[in-house]
């Protein structure tokens, strides 16, 4: 019998042995996250974000790096031009990666040639008389470069310096500051033309040592006859107005369907309307045989409907408007609009204190709904024919009572990314964004829902959702507020292993108040390092129907905060004070006069 029990026993430790050993082997092996091998960047510097066991150093071509507790790891390395190549050792495996750094300098051509692709304009452009065109191309530094379009001839000359702006994401990594660099090889050089007329693709002359080579531009060159004008609407729900003409340029106030407007100014897709917007040819149609679209406005009405104030504008013509808001008041700008105005009906309502209004130019005139409450909550605009409908909205009824201090409310939640083509950031693991802001969503919609308010989901496993699928949920549901859930990473400039926290984004002037108080509430409450509030283009940040902020809780890619992240306790705390921060926001202030 004993020897019986000394085999077992023996057995026993030879199999716990064995488990041991294989729960060893099935340790996490090295694995990097981010980059990808044969990653392309322009950034002068990189981050590796992975894990390793942590028994085991990791040594980045030789060199031992720092890690979490857990193993996980984020260096940032500097990057040479070209290919970088990092061999990444942990125990008995090695990884290698190869990182590209793409130069952002010009290519000066050889010979007596001009850069590819460097004859400016590329596309066609479109200018009333009077306005500046300009010129350039990337040539050698030895010669002599001009421009002939129509009978002018413009020399070009050199640029010797370029202050370069950085990307709008340096704001996300401190780095926001212009750079002085030098250009050899760029010509540049303007000119007006006070006639109309087409003047043709602009051809380019180069000369050294007494060589000279021509070469076209792509773009054609046309200066527009003011009294031949195109008159254009638009066809899209919200038209997209930018302050130039790409997708690089800051939006405006989204036009209505149906606005009509004066071409001024044409440059490839994008057409430049009269009172300074550019829109995209895509989300507009031409009216033929139309007159320039000027209107005159008299009577304005204003009047109640369930949870709104509705103003209503009779125009002659749907005009392009501007919307500027702030903390207690909302102004209207209708563009190429005269005042005949004597009369105004505005009843004592639950918003609006006053209206007033002034002719700010001949062709510009200006509302301004001066507001009891200090907090706004949201606004429609829309055509009806030619008549512009403002809706305003009003505050939610806060019921309060037995069923929770958020009764009364209808809170969208937007868990970030969502499918496998559409993971988000990524975390030391590989551990995706996606599945994490949909766990928190639905530990916060239950801590809300358990004090009282309704709470809609824009998904509730992996979903294909585009931004503008759940911009359209947020126009269409019309919540009292939104809040899109994201975790954080950041450019290839960034500094992954020192940067961590939360970071709260608002676009709408109405939004501001809860992106503050939520990024305060949260930071104190858990003690977690704040990494900013900023205002911000997003699309999850743009509807205008309710105050809508986007909250990045951490950083999936600092190896310490990743942990934080994925912890369920951690994940419940803060899904409480998330909720308690929304409770708090409104008792507190918003809907108060």
């Amino acid at each position: 019998m004993r020897r019986f029990l000394r085999f077992a026993v023996l057995g026993l430790a030879i199999a716990l042995l064995l488990f041991a050993m294989k729960t060893v082997q099935a340790a996490p092996s090295l694995f990097v996250a981010y980059p990808p091998n044969n990653h392309e960047t322009t950034a002068s510097r990189i981050f590796l974000i992975g894990t390793a066991p942590p028994q085991q150093p990791v040594l980045v071509n030789g060199q031992p790096i720092p890690r979490s507790a857990a193993g996980h790891f984020a260096p940032s390395f500097p990057l040479k031009l070209g290919d970088n190549l990092f061999i990444l050792s942990s125990g008995s495996q090695d990884l290698a990666l190869k990182v590209i750094r793409q130069s952002t300098a010009p290519v000066l051509p050889q010979g007596l040639g001009f850069a590819p692709d460097s004859l400016m304009p590329s596309v066609d452009l479109a200018r009333l008389p009077g306005e500046v065109l300009c010129f350039s191309a990337i040539a050698p530094v030895n010669g002599t470069v001009a421009v002939r379009l129509g009978s002018l001839t413009l020399p070009l000359k050199p640029q010797a310096q370029t202050v370069n702006l950085p990307p709008n994401s340096a704001v996300l990594t401190q780095q926001e500051h212009p750079a002085v660099t030098v250009t050899p090889g760029k010509y540049q050089g303007c000119t007006r033309m006070a006639s109309p007329g087409q003047l043709g693709q602009p051809e380019y002359q180069l000369t050294i040592e007494g060589k000279t080579v021509t070469q076209v531009a792509a773009g054609n060159v046309e200066v527009l006859a003011p009294e031949q004008f195109e008159v254009i609407e638009v066809t899209a729900e919200n038209g997209v107005a930018r302050t130039g003409p790409s997708t690089d340029y800051s939006r405006l106030t989204p036009l209505p369907q149906g606005t009509q407007s004066t071409v001024t100014a044409r440059e490839g897709t994008w057409v430049r309307l009269d009172y300074g917007g550019w829109i995209n040819r895509k989300e507009i149609r031409t009216l033929p045989g139309t007159a320039p679209p000027i209107s005159l406005i008299r009577g304005v009405r204003a009047q109640a409907i369930p949870g709104w104030t509705e103003i209503r504008f009779p125009l002659q013509v749907p005009v392009p408007v501007s919307v500027n808001q702030d903390d207690r008041s909302f102004t209207l700008t209708l563009h190429n609009t005269t005042a005949q105005t004597d009369t105004i009906r505005l009843d004592d309502g639950p918003l609006i204190a006053r209206l007033d209004w002034q002719q700010r130019t001949p062709d510009q005139l200006q509302y301004t709904f001066q507001l009891k409450p200090r907090q706004q909550w949201g606004y429609k605009l829309r055509y009806e024919g030619t008549s512009l409908v403002l809706s305003l909205r009003h505050g939610p009824e806060l019921r309060g009572g037995g069923k929770g201090p958020l009764t009364g409310t209808k809170i969208l939640l937007d868990p970030g990314h969502g499918s496998a083509n559409d993971l988000g950031a990524r975390g030391p693991t590989g551990y995706p964004e996606k599945d994490v802001t949909l766990m928190m969503a639905k530990r916060l919609r239950q801590q809300l829902v358990n004090r009282g308010a309704t709470v809609i989901l824009t998904r509730e496993g992996d979903e294909d959702l585009f931004p503008q699928d759940r911009v359209v949920m947020i126009q269409n549901l019309e919540p009292t507020i939104a809040l899109s859930l994201h975790y954080n990473a950041l450019p290839d400039e960034g500094d992954a292993l020192k940067t961590k926290g939360v970071g709260t984004f608002w676009y709408h002037p109405q939004s501001h108040s809860l992106a503050v108080a939520l990024h305060n509430h949260l930071t104190q409450q858990l003690n977690r390092p704040s990494y900013g509030v900023f205002w911000n283009n997003l699309a999850l940040t743009r509807p205008a129907v309710a105050p809508s902020v986007l909250l990045e809780l951490g950083f999936m890619i600092n190896p310490d905060e990743f942990e934080w992240i994925i912890d369920p306790q951690e994940q419940q705390k803060l899904a409480v004070a998330l909720a308690d921060g929304i409770v708090r926001w409104f008792q507190d202030s918003p809907a108060k006069i």
